[in-house]
């Protein structure tokens, strides 16, 4: 699809963060894996599921756009784990309480990079305005926010975009997405085809299918694939952009643990974690398929992203599939205060 794509609203909607000494003091960590992870805090919900939180950063970012319902053509919802229900679809909820219209509505499963699979379809897509939500609970004994997956520490939360052909406070300068499906079995390494079944895997450990995964294909040619795709994506965005790593005022990345982030962005591509949205998404956590979204609706909304600048988003999700696209700021959104807040 051929035109501009710009950003009229944003949102996000977090339950309250849980510190890390309360999680050590509770024995739902261990001091080396908090230690290595940097997180300071992780949002944790009650009783909000992932689509009701979807719905309630819709409603925020709807609001920020000034839209209705006959401004949305497409309701995108990306998740990563259970929304609550078995058969059930997420996006009609998230259409129905948030949006109150009846154009299609479609949910995206690209786990990590959902939010930005979804935005690679309403680029694609002939309308004129759509909606992207994310929105996850990762609750046990299914999932283990900790320990699931060691190195990155997963929060719950919802995050929403509304996008526009016409105008907005921000503009696509451009978005690049590679694929490498060659890493599909680095999330299932180990286990058999077959039906569910709870007493097989009560739960999720990632980290033992990546340790089979690894130990059939290889340290050094795993490590390499994905250091190739995750530059693939991100020169490619720059490129198309017509920018140079220097030129890129913020980074919203992925909020994956510290070590993570230093292999992947800091030590990676020279980035300084100032520059990046880690010193706020270390009190957060890793909130799946919405880690960009709620990266750029935080430097929105605190004042760090100007006029003028540019924001590079960064995702990542099991597949493996990179995303990285590259935000123009046009103008100050009303609702964001007129400088950085502290």
């Amino acid at each position: 699809m051929s035109g501009e794509l710009y950003i009229s609203g944003c949102g996000t909607w977090l339950p309250p963060a849980v510190p890390v000494r309360e999680a050590l003091a509770a024995g739902e960590c261990e001091a080396a894996l908090a230690s290595s992870t940097g997180m300071a805090a992780v949002a944790t919900a009650g009783k909000e599921t992932g689509p009701e939180m979807a719905a309630r950063a819709a409603r925020t970012a709807l609001d920020r756009a000034g839209a209705g319902p006959a401004d949305i053509d497409l309701v995108l919802h990306a998740s990563l784990y259970f929304q609550g229900h078995h058969l059930w679809a997420p996006a009609s909820y998230v259409q129905r309480v948030a949006v109150g219209n009846s154009c299609p509505a479609m949910e995206v499963r690209q786990v990590s990079n959902g939010g930005m699979a979804a935005l690679e379809l309403v680029r694609r897509y002939p309308g004129t305005g759509a909606l992207i939500t994310t929105g996850d609970r990762m609750t046990p004994p299914g999932f283990d926010r900790w320990r699931s997956d060691p190195g990155t520490v997963y929060a719950d939360g919802g995050t929403a975009l509304v996008l526009s052909r016409s105008a907005g406070f921000a503009r696509l300068r451009s978005l690049t997405t590679v694929s490498d499906p060659a890493l599909e079995g680095m999330h299932r390494g180990g286990d058999p085809y077959g039906d569910p079944s709870p007493d097989e895997q009560p739960t999720v450990d990632l980290g033992l299918h990546k340790r089979n995964y690894v130990r059939e294909i290889g340290t050094a040619a795993t490590a390499a694939k994905v250091r190739a795709g995750q530059e693939a994506a991100l020169y490619g965005a720059l490129d198309a952009a017509g920018a140079e790593l220097a030129d890129i005022d913020w980074f919203a990345l992925p909020h994956l643990g510290l070590r993570r982030l230093k292999a992947a962005y800091f030590t990676g591509f020279g980035i300084e974690p100032e520059r990046t949205t880690w010193p706020w998404s270390r009190h957060v956590g890793h909130l799946g398929a919405g880690d960009p979204i709620a990266g750029l609706d935080h430097l929105v909304s605190t004042g760090a992203l100007r006029p003028g600048r540019l924001c590079l988003l960064a995702g990542v999700g099991a597949g493996f599939t990179w995303s990285c696209a590259v935000v123009e700021m046009l103008s100050r959104p009303s609702w964001a205060p007129e400088e950085e807040r502290s």
